[in-house]
């Protein structure tokens, strides 16, 4: 999800366009593709010749940096089920960014839902979805009520669609290298923790939003954290009980940071990046929470090496009790290969969270004191999100375009603020507010049952009980 580049030499090249034609190469954007700030390359836009292509590399079996619960969780079941996958690629050269939405829901009626099928289970929406929200915060979705054409990876971060396949080619059912992929796939996507093809093509739903009509990508990715310390076990985000349906929806970031290089075609315009600061996260169960926020930056100026924020909370529903819901929020930073976590179970975090525009929150825990604010001036662009009650339609709003500070300090013995070890700010984070009806401004403080924050506590290993992968339960 995160990582970070410093802006000092984007700064140094001068104010650069927002955006250009694929067949424009400013000397200035053509030149900071592949310039070094600390020890990253600062990402560029470019359709200069020479430019570094992406390298596609198979999915290794045992890939350093996987988290748990990288794989698809469809267990076969009918119960009600989605899973949603969230990949994005920052371009701080010209403040731009491509945020790449991926769902499916209910799988089990991989044609939809039949006459028999809606009196035996009750009406269910069903199908897949492949949404952008890219440069200047337009939009583009591609949606099929069908599922027979997706296909995901048990236990890795390996998915797939196709809309429209190749006359007389049968759609990809894993994953395929990228010539292949262009044989066989005309309008669909591709996605593995190396690698991200596809082509969608905006299906007309959109006209509340501006839209462009189509987008095409290709690039390669080396993940730089996965969720953890850099050398240890990656690490559940919410727990080791995300291996069991205590929640819902489970949450699941796959790729704290990770460089990017290769090119996306925005409605006819190129973008050409080299090492560009990227993310991945996904959630998965019966449907989304009631309201929830969140925040994610990889851009930060003011810090020596690599930086990622993580931040997310929503007011969801405790599994088998009726309307009973909790508070849930966490705070992740990666700095310098160090994983600072503020989680319910570790300590505290509280929040403030405006209708939009305004987030604050704060966090603790045994060593650490965290505090982020961030604002947006951008109206915002209303996205999808899968629902129990309507299926995929509009239920969130974001903007890639936020400003942000984050702090960490040093926690004195009596819980006040020591050594200052971060102080960077950001104005490419992305914020998002959900679900609602939201009134008012939303105050709120973890306060998880004791039960489940005892339980927490305790190391658990829930992988080490499946040593043999055909066991695992799916997504695991």
């Amino acid at each position: 999800m995160i990582g970070a580049a410093s802006f000092s030499a984007a700064a140094a090249l001068g104010p650069l366009p927002r955006r250009r034609s694929r067949h424009q190469a400013p000397a200035a954007a053509a030149a900071a593709v592949g310039r070094r700030s600390g020890n990253r390359a600062v990402a560029g836009v470019s359709a200069a010749p020479g430019a570094e292509a992406p390298l596609y590399v198979p999915t290794p079996r045992d890939r350093e940096l996987r988290t748990p619960h990288s794989g698809y969780h469809f267990d076969g079941t009918v119960r009600p089920f989605f899973e949603g996958w969230y990949f994005k690629v920052s371009i701080p050269q010209c403040r731009q960014s491509f945020c790449f939405m991926y769902s499916v829901e209910n799988p089990a009626f991989p044609n939809g839902m039949g006459v028999l099928d809606r009196m035996l289970h009750g009406h269910r929406f069903t199908g897949v979805g492949a949404q952008i929200l890219g440069p200047d915060d337009k939009y583009i979705c591609q949606f099929t009520e069908e599922s027979k054409n997706f296909w995901g990876s048990r236990h890795e971060l390996m998915v797939g669609n196709t809309f429209l396949p190749v006359r007389d080619s049968s759609p990809p059912t894993s994953e395929v290298p990228p010539q292949e992929f262009r044989e066989r796939v005309l309008e669909g996507f591709q996605v593995t923790p190396l690698w991200h093809q596809g082509f969608i093509r905006d299906d007309g739903r959109s006209n509340y939003v501006q839209t462009v009509k189509t987008a095409r990508w290709e690039y390669s990715t080396r993940p730089v954290y996965g969720w953890g310390d850099v050398k240890s076990k990656q690490k559940s985000t919410a727990g080791w009980l995300a291996a069991f349906p205590i929640f819902e929806p489970h949450w699941q970031i796959c790729m704290a940071d990770g460089l990017s290089t290769g090119w996306i075609e925005w409605d006819g315009e190129r973008f050409e990046f080299e090492d560009a600061p990227s993310y991945s996260e996904k959630n998965w169960g019966g449907g989304f929470p009631r309201k929830w926020f969140w925040i994610q930056c990889n851009v930060f100026e003011g810090a020596s090496g690599e930086v990622a924020l993580t931040v997310g909370g929503g007011l969801r529903k405790l599994s088998g009790l009726a309307d009973n819901y909790e508070n849930a929020a966490l705070i992740g930073v990666h700095h310098k290969g160090i994983f600072y976590e503020f989680v319910p179970w570790n300590g505290t975090v509280s929040w403030k969270i405006a209708l939009w525009g305004h987030w604050q929150l704060s966090g603790e825990n045994e060593t650490h004191v965290v505090e982020v604010e961030a604002t947006a001036k951008e109206p915002g662009t209303p996205l999808r999100a899968p629902t129990t009650e309507a299926g995929l339609v509009t239920a969130c709003k974001d903007t890639c375009f936020g400003d942000l500070r984050l702090q960490i300090w040093e926690r004195r013995n009596d819980g006040s603020k020591g050594k200052l070890i971060l102080d960077a700010t950001s104005n490419m984070a992305a914020l998002e507010v959900g679900g609602g009806p939201w009134f008012s401004q939303w105050d709120g403080k973890t306060q998880p049952p004791e039960i489940i924050s005892s339980a927490l506590r305790v190391p658990v290993d829930v992988e080490s009980f499946f040593p043999i992968s055909i066991f695992k339960p799916p997504g695991l």
